[in-house]
């Protein structure tokens, strides 16, 4: 047995006889952990590193030969990609083979924090979708909120909400991802302390709380609506038998997803209703600690009275959008704050639907703040996909992009006597925020709440 590993853990994986205890204990003891990204596909189109090879369920994903000091790029810091457990990218294997991106849907993710599932499903999805990525921790929030303000799409809401808020939304969404909290046995490599916080009491109560969540926010998916149900944990308790616990209402029907057996990853039938799980072994794959398994919602499921809203009177000067971004009529703005944000026009009545029943952290993108008529743009707008590419930028090196991030004073030989006013700092046609051109000096706009310390 394992010196440090939870003893009673690991007796119970060794109980399959398929289950190679030594190589588990191994690759714990080594420690050595595969680094993979998701690249943004609106945004970057090419993987910026060396690397080993594709991440073979998840496109646009890549394992890389060595990890980078990810804080001090500048592509990052733009949105070009995500940082993410490889595991964990099995949910694009399951949209497209199930062909569930196919068309506009309504999207859930509710225990989205810090994003990565979230950004996962923005670029999986059908780009019509309207995706609701969900946070019960307040402190956990403002991450989720950044990194989808890093992605860049309008059509995502951000909420702060216990999962119980949603039963208030019968038969909304067409997916739910609930990749929800455990016990965190996956994570024993990625997170020593999640070895001395491990129990079997711990397991117990994690199950409880995943039923409790589970329960208390179901009715928000549709009937032939899917759930995509994951944790990080090896426990069946917390696994295989709360998927048995969903069949078991009756709500339910398990669906399997094809794999390629030369992935590593080993399939799994629950023992009471032989639901179709997918677990992830670090010794058998690149990724860490992982399972998911895939519900198809049966039962009838009542919803709400949808009725149209009368749209409310716009305080938002007409044309001020025009030359800030394109396809400006697939958009309805609106003010809040003083800040103006544009949200998708086939969604302006679901917005008021969600705001009858959810605290909203953000919808879709903050364009910025209205000084008399001039906009003042948003870093949120500088880093988003609806911004005109036509607008003025300068592009960046690698000392002055960082210098830039570091929200450091920007001096810059190559600045055309004729360009003054708004422009966008970017690095490798990438942008990464505003700057002011004045006459004699550059105003560096880099919110100092993201700003890079010096590494």
């Amino acid at each position: 047995m394992s010196n440090f590993l939870p003893n009673s853990l690991v007796k119970k994986l060794g109980v399959n006889p398929l289950f190679d205890t030594a190589e588990f204990i191994r690759v714990h003891e080594e420690g050595k952990r595969a680094t993979a990204i998701r690249l943004n596909p609106l945004k970057l189109k090419e993987c910026p590193f060396s690397t080993g090879g594709r991440v073979p369920w998840c496109e646009n994903a890549f394992y890389l030969n060595e990890r980078p000091v990810f804080t001090l790029d500048p592509l990052f810091h733009a949105g070009g990609y995500y940082p993410q457990d490889a595991s964990s990218m099995f949910i694009d294997r399951i949209i497209r083979k199930l062909e569930i991106g196919s068309e506009p849907v309504y999207a859930l993710d509710l225990c989205a924090a810090p994003g990565g599932k979230s950004t996962l499903l923005n670029s999986s999805l059908h780009p019509d979708s309207l995706l609701v990525a969900n946070e019960i921790i307040k402190t956990r929030v403002n991450i989720l909120q950044d990194n989808l303000t890093k992605w860049g799409n309008a059509n995502t809401v951000v909420t702060n909400n216990d999962p119980s808020a949603f039963d208030r939304l019968p038969g909304y969404f067409d997916i739910m991802v609930v990749d929800a909290p455990c016990s965190g046995s996956g994570m024993f490599r990625k997170d020593s302390d999640a070895i001395d916080e491990w129990s079997e009491a711990n397991v117990k109560l994690c199950s409880e709380r995943q039923q409790r969540i589970l329960a208390e926010s179901i009715a928000a998916l549709k009937t032939g609506g899917y759930l995509l149900y994951s944790t990080c944990s090896y426990s069946e308790e917390e696994n295989e038998d709360i998927a048995d616990w969903l069949i078991e209402t009756g709500d339910f029907e398990s669906i399997e997803i094809v794999i390629d057996e030369n992935w590593g990853i080993e399939y799994t039938k629950s023992v009471g209703h032989g639901a179709h799980g997918y677990r992830f072994y670090p010794h058998k794959l690149g990724g860490e600690g992982f399972f998911i398994t895939v519900l198809r919602k049966v039962a009838e499921q009542g919803t709400f009275n949808r009725k149209r809203i009368k749209p409310e009177k716009s305080d938002v000067p007409k044309g001020i959008l025009d030359t800030w971004i394109v396809n400006v009529d697939e958009f309805f703005p609106f003010i809040h704050h003083d800040d103006l944000y544009i949200f998708p026009k086939k969604y302006e009545n679901d917005l008021k639907y969600l705001q009858n029943v959810l605290y909203l952290k953000n919808a879709g993108i903050n364009i910025g703040k209205l000084n008399r008529k001039e906009l003042i743009p948003s870093h949120a707008l500088a880093l988003s996909n609806v911004l005109n590419p036509g607008f003025q930028s300068l592009e960046l090196s690698l000392e002055e992009a960082q210098n830039y991030l570091r929200k450091e004073n920007v001096t810059l030989d190559t600045v055309s006597s004729d360009m003054k006013g708004w422009a966008l700092a970017k690095y490798k046609g990438m942008s990464l925020g505003w700057m002011k051109l004045l006459p004699n000096r550059i105003n560096n706009y880099y919110p100092k709440e993201l700003r890079i310390v010096n590494l």
